[in-house]
């Protein structure tokens, strides 16, 4: 399972995208969560890098693009969510994510696909919070909105919920702490919401936004893990459970760097005998 901010079209991004499909392949992932995926004139990121790895793809375009498209000064290129799948997508639903007090909505959501995997279906989410470091609070509206989503489609299946997304929040922060429903009362009752990281080598990298990062540096800020997968409890015999964890794309690929953020990477069990598991990365 991997997720990763592209970073729109910002920056060099026809270069770009072909480094961020040169680091895929290189994973061959099940499934990818994608945030910050641009449309325009009929081609859409995630349906090219889907069709260069034979892939199964959706989308959701975000239904307030204007800040979006002001920032890059171009009203015709579309922003959102999509997740690729190494398995037909056998369902989808879109939440929308209730925008900060005051500020212009931004058309924040969160997309579930549900995945056609061998053995067990697959419910699958991704998500792009609210970015400004002071809005904790419209994070936490945003997670709870969030976690009741995953509640209304996690069941019929024993693989856990996988929850993937840029969070733009830092790991002990109110909201990935009420996401996690570990460490203070979770949104939904008896809802909790592993942190995949848990399962990190000691001492491994961890920033997503990494001040190495050139497209990070001119911001001055700290290097930071912000971007998430999240697992529900394990399945009979530990399916779905978190066998390794690593960050991906955080260098770059002859020359460019393939986006602003670093990808995160989960193995999960995709069997539930613990002794003969296999996953690919």
């Amino acid at each position: 399972m991997v997720t990763w901010n592209v970073w729109w079209r910002f920056g060099p991004w026809e270069q770009r995208r072909k480094a961020i499909l040169a680091v895929l392949r290189v994973l061959r992932p099940d499934v990818v969560g994608l945030q910050e995926v641009w449309e325009r004139d009929g081609e859409n990121v995630a349906g090219w890098l889907a069709g260069e790895l034979g892939l199964h793809w959706t989308w959701e375009p975000s239904r307030a693009p204007g800040r979006w498209q002001r920032r890059i000064g171009d009203p015709e290129v579309a922003m959102g969510n999509a997740v690729l799948s190494r398995w037909p997508v056998a369902d989808r639903a879109v939440v929308q994510l209730p925008p900060p007090d005051g500020a212009e909505d931004d058309g924040r959501l969160a997309l579930y696909a549900r995945l056609a995997a061998p053995g067990q279906e697959v419910p699958f989410f991704t998500t792009h919070l609210t970015s400004a470091p002071w809005q904790s609070a419209a994070r936490c509206a945003q997670v709870a909105t969030l976690a009741a989503f995953v509640a209304r489609h996690r069941g019929g299946t024993a693989f856990p919920p996988v929850i993937t997304g840029d969070f733009n929040a830092w790991p002990d922060s109110d909201e990935i702490r009420l996401l996690g429903g570990y460490r203070t009362a979770p949104p939904v009752a008896g809802q909790s919401l592993l942190d995949a990281w848990e399962y990190a080598e000691p001492g491994a990298a961890s920033a997503t936004w990494d001040a190495a990062n050139p497209y990070v540096a001119p911001t001055y800020e700290p290097s930071v893990r912000i971007d998430y997968i999240h697992v529900g409890p394990p399945g009979p015999g530990g399916l779905g459970s978190v066998r390794a964890v690593r960050r991906a794309g955080d260098g770059p690929v002859d020359g460019v760097w393939p986006s602003d953020h670093a990808a995160v990477v989960a193995d999960l069990r995709d069997t539930g005998t613990a002794g003969s598991a296999t996953a690919a990365p």
